[in-house]
């Protein structure tokens, strides 16, 4: 009977040092992603660095879900609800996501303008490239 309930022990105890590691891992933040389908040329994003930026968090990009389109997970890419051409229940298509048309306001291009260090990229082409693809 011990034996029964020290291995019943061991294996939950065993199985929570695997979810727990599975989740530190699920959240840690993907290391440089490239943001595809735009049509002057990928991005290519530094997730880890941008995360690091003082007062960043999670929410500063990925909003929180609306009723219409609910989230599979905390945090998910862009383009698993925004699609190129914004298709129902979404209203904002994919590029819109992240900056008008024009690249003058919008989730990227409102910090790379109020950025101290004058440094963040602000030509179209500073960010897109046809070799990110």
């Amino acid at each position: 009977m011990k034996r029964t309930v020290l291995a019943l022990f061991m294996i939950v105890a065993v199985g929570l040092a695997f979810s727990a590691t599975a989740y530190a891992q699920a959240a840690k933040p993907p290391g440089v992603v490239i943001l595809k389908a735009a049509p002057l040329g990928g991005v290519k994003f530094d997730h880890a660095a941008h995360s690091k930026k003082p007062g960043a968090t999670c929410a500063t990009c990925h909003h929180a879900s609306k009723p219409e389109k609910a989230m599979k997970g905390a945090q998910e890419n862009c383009s698993d609800c925004h699609t190129s051409v914004a298709a129902a229940p979404m209203k904002t298509k994919l590029q819109a996501a992240f900056h008008d048309p024009m690249a003058k306001k919008g989730i990227c291009i409102n910090c790379h303008l109020k950025d101290a260090t004058k440094k963040a990229p602000l030509k179209c082409t500073d960010c897109h490239k046809k070799e990110n693809v």
